[in-house]
Parts: structure tokens; sequence; C-alpha cells
């Protein structure tokens, strides 16, 4: 079997990922293929995931391949492809992607999903995938691509109506969403054997249903813990215990990118809501940041002592593979296309996060019907910013990135459209050669 690996220079994921298939007693002997256009980063993940081969018996075979004129190459024959890449990277596109925003007035906190910040990362990166699609319709036309690449909603649901491509978006927030809800609020002991329904789109999927091993609705007792601890000064998940208040329902992504996908939260003209609710403005530059003086630090560590020792994550890339592989049947909840309505309340064209049966045939999406009117409501919001950025990846027309962000519930909600509109222009001429279809 071959796995390739876009972006293997995110070598922290690619560590996992790959690391988790080096645990897989079904996947460990199989090739590597590792692709990046940053050779010193590719080699970085070679040491990591060779510290890791060593430690898991030495099963398999590591490739490395880069630049675009050995992309092919790295995806020839592939079985399954994972894609992590981030287009610009930290500097100079995330950058950009909060000062120039900020000039504006125009707050967020971690920019990479919705937003003005997920508009221009979306806008960026779609062309490099749709050029992904067309190496892998030549080389692996039958290769399942996982993609881990954010804004999830937009890159996936591009692939999956403009491309060829076998694609599924994955996450790794369904996986924690209610073992999180209930050791925050103390409930711990309704852990094991609980069960549970998830289901909306990527970030913003509701627990429509979650129940104890007996079977008995831990909504109510959930509710009655709310107030108190949005009342405690010192919690962090304020965001989402405040949907569960006022629509009744927990969410899947954290209060942190929660806070930015919507009008209701971050707003100057209530500055006092930003300490109210603990929301960290800025927060995924500092993030940057941090990961990578402590890469820095983890490597060196690696380079000195040749060992890595890795713990199986519940990342579901390895899941699925195994379940493809095997045919054992295996479930996550997966980014795909609305096709026949899985959501009946949310549009065909939307990419909707919903269970999915994954076996030796494939991704097997699980119709939901219809959400809660308030929860559809909410990730309506978010698909309009979707669809339309979608459209001016498709049409090239900067009128509707300009009509995606005065949609953008935080945006609009902040500025007037010429304001909108403006930023919109400096954050393209900003970007330069990463956006040279509006320039």
């Amino acid at each position: 079997m071959k796995l390739t690996f876009l972006g293997a220079g995110s070598t922290i994921f690619a560590g996992n990922v790959i690391g988790d298939c080096m645990c897989s007693d079904v996947l460990h002997d199989s090739i590597f293929a590792l692709y990046d256009i940053d050779g010193k980063r590719i080699e970085e993940s070679r040491t990591i995931l060779e510290a890791i081969r060593k430690n898991c018996g030495g099963y398999g075979r590591i490739e490395c391949y880069v630049g675009e004129e050995n992309r092919k190459k790295a995806l020839r024959g592939a079985d399954f492809v994972v894609n992590a890449i981030q287009v610009g990277g930290y500097d100079p596109c995330t950058i950009i992607d909060f000062e120039i925003p900020k000039k504006y007035g125009l707050q967020q906190t971690i920019g990479d999903t919705l937003g003005i910040g997920g508009i221009m990362r979306a806008l960026r990166t779609i062309p490099v995938m749709q050029s992904f699609a067309e190496d892998m319709a030549e080389v692996c036309p039958d290769a399942l691509l996982l993609n881990y690449t954010n804004p999830m909603a937009m890159l996936s649901g591009y692939m999956q109506r403009y491309t060829p491509v076998n694609t599924v978006g994955l996450c790794h927030s369904v996986q924690v969403c209610s073992e999180v809800l209930l050791r925050t609020l103390g409930m711990e002991d309704k852990l094991d054997g609980r069960k549970e329904l998830i289901a909306g789109i990527n970030h913003m999927a509701w627990l429509l249903e979650i129940k104890d091993k007996n079977g008995v609705d831990l909504y109510p007792e959930i509710k009655s813990r709310v107030d108190a601890y949005l009342a405690n000064p010192d919690a962090t998940d304020k965001v989402r215990m405040d949907y569960i208040k006022h629509f009744g329902y927990y969410c899947t992504e954290s209060s942190e990118h929660n806070a930015e996908y919507n009008m209701f939260y971050i707003k100057s003209k209530y500055p006092e809501l930003i300490q109210r609710y603990n929301i960290p403005i800025d927060e995924y530059p500092r993030r940057c940041v941090n990961q990578i003086e402590s890469w820095r630090k983890g490597y060196e560590e690696i380079l000195e002592n040749g060992v890595k020792v890795h713990t199986r994550s519940n990342e579901y890339a390895s899941r699925i593979m195994e379940a493809i592989v095997t045919g054992n049947p295996y479930q996550i909840g997966g980014n795909v296309l609305n096709k026949g309505h899985l959501i009946s309340n949310l549009p065909a064209d939307a990419c909707v996060e919903v269970p999915c049966l994954v076996n030796g045939s494939g991704v097997h999406p699980c119709s939901v019907g219809a959400l809660p009117v308030q929860c559809a409501a909410m990730n309506m919001t978010n698909i309009n910013v979707q669809l339309l950025t979608i459209q001016a990846a498709v049409t090239g027309k900067k009128e509707h990135i300009y009509q995606a962000a005065m949609l953008d519930p935080h945006t609009g909600s902040e500025l007037d459209i010429d304001t909108i509109k403006k930023m919109v222009d400096d954050l393209i001429e900003a970007h330069g050669n990463y956006l040279p279809k509006y320039q």
C-alpha cells in the first residue's frame, strides 16, 4: 500500500498521521511518500518519521519528494492521499490575514475557517488543490483524498463539487466533543458507554443527542449546570456553553473558534464581552509562534537521542485506511457533500459533517434528517460564506469575494459595505502572488 502525504513539512501533523499508520499491523508495511515544496522541512519530517519507524519495528519505507516538478512521482500509484498544506504559511499570509483587518477595527481569534481570514485562506489554497486534483486524476485516479486542511468545508466542498477526486474532509473535533463537554461540567461518570449523534457543518456540528449507557438523555443535567459554569470568571469554554443556553445544543469546535463564527461575541461596541467570555483575540498568531519554538526544541531532542515513541492518536486517517483495506467497518464524522440532502434543511451543494460508515467499499455518509431550525439557521450563516467563496474561486470574480465578506456574520456586523470592500482589496494586494487571479 502507498500513502502520499501532501504538505509533509507540517511535521507534527505528518508525525501523528503517519505515526498512527506505523502503529497499525495492517498499515505499517507501507510506502510513505512525503511531499512538500520546502526541502528543509521535509527532511525534518523524515528524521522524525524514521525515529518513529525504528521504534515501531522498522517496517515500511519512507520516500521524500520536493517541489512541484516531483509531485506526480509522489502521487503515482497512491492508495490514499493526505492533504495538510498551508499555502503562504504563518509568515507572510497568516500575519497579513490578521494585521490588515485589524487596521479596519476587525478582530479575529483563529481566522482559518470562516471570517475574512478563512475566505483569504480558501482563495489561496483552492488553486493548489485543483492542481493536486489534476495530478491525482492522471497518476492515482482511484485514491481516496483525506483532507485535513482548513477551511475544511470550503476546500472539501470545492474538491467534491468541481474535481473527480474521491474526497472526505476530516477534523479532530467530532471525536472529542462530548468527552470535553462532560469533563468540563464534572460529569466524567457519564463517559463510559455514552451514545451520541453529531451533525451540522465542520467546526459547527451540533451534539444533537447525548445519552448515558442506559439510554438516559444527559442534556437536562447538562443544561442545569451551564449557568454555574458561565458565572465562573476563569472558565474558558463559555461561547459553546452559551450556545447551549440560547440555542439548546453544544457544538464540536472550541469556543475560541466559535467566537468568530457569528455576530454575538466579538463586538467593538461591547468590548466587555471579550472579558466576559474569555475570548482570546489574536490567538492563532500566538499559537503559530509558540508552535514554531516548541517544534524547534522538540526536533533538537530527537536529533540528540534518535528515537521517538509514538502513541496512536484519535485522528481518523489510519482508522479509515484500516477499514477500507480490511473491510472491517468503522464510523467517523466526515465532511461530505450534502447529496440527497443528508441534512434535509441544508443546501445540497453545502459540505456537511455527518456520521459516515467506512468499509471495504469506501466512505458511506449517513442521512440525518432535519436539524433543529435554530441550528440549521446558524449553520446557514456560515454556509453562505462558504458557497460564495467557492464561487469566487471558480469564477475569478472579485464581486463574490466582496459578497462572501459582506455576508460573513462577524465581518458584516462590524463593518459597512464600503469598508469591507476596501479591506478585501487591501488583502488581495498584500497577498500578491498568492492571489494572482484577483489582482
